[in-house]
């Protein structure tokens, strides 16, 4: 084997080899750029869940106080709200 021909296979041999290893340095970097992007989206929208959970969790609260209050500050407060409603209806001036 001449080194002519040598020369000629390491050109043939190389070169796509160079360029394969440099196409997929580039992909695997588009790769990583693009899962950093969906972790912080995901991020995100776990904060959003975590806040929406936690007004979930205090409405629930109020209502199980209210669902395990004696009863007889709940029907006060009904009342409180019947006569409340009355007063600015004018009913109770009639």
């Amino acid at each position: 084997m001449a080194i002519g021909e040598l020369i000629g296979l390491l050109i043939v041999v190389l070169t796509p080899t160079l360029f394969l290893a440099y196409m997929a340095r580039r992909f695997f970097a588009f790769r990583e750029k693009q899962l950093e992007a969906e972790t912080s989206l995901a991020a995100e929208k776990a904060a959003q869940y975590a806040a929406s959970n936690a007004a979930l969790e205090q409405r629930v609260r109020v209502l199980e106080q209210i669902v395990t209050d004696g009863g007889v500050q709940t029907a006060a407060q009904i009342e409180a709200l019947r006569e409340t409603k009355r007063i600015d209806s004018g009913e109770l001036s009639q």
